[in-house]
Order: structure tokens, then sequence, then C-alpha cells
């Protein structure tokens, strides 16, 4: 069992607290990149999102960062893109893979990357969905497919069949990075690693727990005896 120092996938920080991300950059190197988006900054009370961005941009020194459009018409979305695009070169935009009323944002994928616009398209849950944006996204972009495979989980479906066959799908756009979203725990990250995906995201409770990765069982029972052990003492429990 490999090691979190093994990995060759590699580990975005999925979040919008600052001094988290600075953490990040300041003690794990294994962290090769930030996303984040509007629930995630609404979530940490961030009123300002450019404020914000431009902030972040300064504090992950380089490393490669997501930030999202917001609006729900696509030409508003394209100018957004751009704007976003010229806060620095590590800046990529995300783009949901349609609106909110089901229209497909394809058109303005193949636009946005066919000017050199590093792009992650986000919210991905199908098949389908994978073969349309590998289509659009020009050959020489960078970009990111994030496909959420937990969401796929939550859903009572196995993400790792699909996520292997989108992997594969995306076998000639080699610029085009697959990763999977939304993970919900650190055996996700293996899953990850070996259908193919490029890029996993992680909150700080799955960071937390990446150490874990590769223990030995019988340490890790032996360590769960005398947990239960230490916390029945401290609160006096009695029978």
């Amino acid at each position: 069992m490999r090691t979190h120092q093994q990995l060759k996938i590699k580990l975005f920080m999925d979040g919008a607290e600052i001094e988290s991300m600075r953490l990040a950059v300041a003690t794990m190197p294994y962290i090769k990149g930030f996303t984040t988006n509007p629930t995630l900054m609404r979530k940490a009370g961030v009123t300002d999102y450019t404020g914000f961005a431009k902030e972040v941009i300064g504090v992950v020194k380089g490393l490669p960062i997501s930030f999202e459009v917001f609006s729900d018409e696509f030409s508003e979305m394209e100018r957004e893109a751009r704007i976003i695009h010229s806060w620095g070169p590590n800046a990529s935009v995300k783009i949901p893979i349609t609106n909110t009323r089901a229209e497909s944002s394809i058109p303005l994928i193949k636009r946005l990357s066919a000017d050199g616009i590093p792009l992650n398209i986000t919210a991905m849950m199908t098949l389908d969905q994978v073969r349309d944006v590998g289509q659009a996204l020009h050959p020489h972009t960078p970009s990111i497919v994030s496909v959420f495979a937990g969401r796929i989980a939550d859903a009572g479906r196995d993400p790792v069949p699909l996520m292997r066959q989108a992997a594969e799908i995306l076998r000639d756009r080699p610029k085009a990075e697959l990763l999977w979203a939304s993970p919900r725990e650190v055996l996700n990250v293996v899953q990850a690693e070996d259908t193919g995906c490029k890029i996993i995201t992680a909150t700080r409770d799955i960071l937390a727990k990446l150490p874990l990765l590769g223990k030995d069982l019988a340490e890790y029972s032996l360590d769960t005896v005398k947990m239960f052990y230490n916390d029945a003492k401290a609160a006096g429990f009695k029978i």
C-alpha cells in the first residue's frame, strides 16, 4: 500500500479559508493546487469576490487555483471568465457544464479554450458530458475536467468504472486533466489515481486523514482500542 508521499496523483486543496491555504503552502508540499467555488466562499464568509481572489493568488505563490464564474447568462459568464483570466497565469476559470436552465456551456467552453484561457469545467457527472467537453477543448490549452465522483457515489452508483471510462475518453487530450471532485474518504484518493485521474480535490478533513494512507491495520486497531480506553477513563465512566 502506497503512502501519501508516494502518490502520483496531484492533490488540490478545496476550500475558501485563506489561512488554511497559507498553511498548506507552508507545510504541505504534496498540495499541488487549489480549488474553490461560490458555495465554499459564502460558507467562509467571503463578501468581496474579487478582493478575496486577488489575495488568494498572492497566498498560493504560483500554484494553480480555480475561480468560478457565477452568472447564469453565457454572455456574462464570458465577461467574468476573461476578467478572472486576467488575474494571473495560475488562475483557471471554472465554467459549469450547464447553466441553471440546463442549457449547455459547450459553445462558451469551445470559444474560451480556443482563445487559450485555462478552464476548469465543473459540476460534471455523466460520460456524455465528458465526451462533449473533450471535443470542445482546444488540444493545446491546459484544462481541468472536474467529474463529481463523490456525488455520483451519493446517488448510489459506483464512480470507479465511470471515472476509468472518463480517463479513456480524454486520453487523446493530454492537456485536459481529469479531476475526481467531491471525494468522501481517503480511499477515494487511491481510487482516483488507479482510474487514471490526474487530480483529486481534498477538503481539510481528508487532508487531515491523509497520513493514515498505508498505515498498518494491526497498529491502527491497537490505536483504536487505546482511544476508546483513554476516552472512557477521561470521562470517569463506571459500571
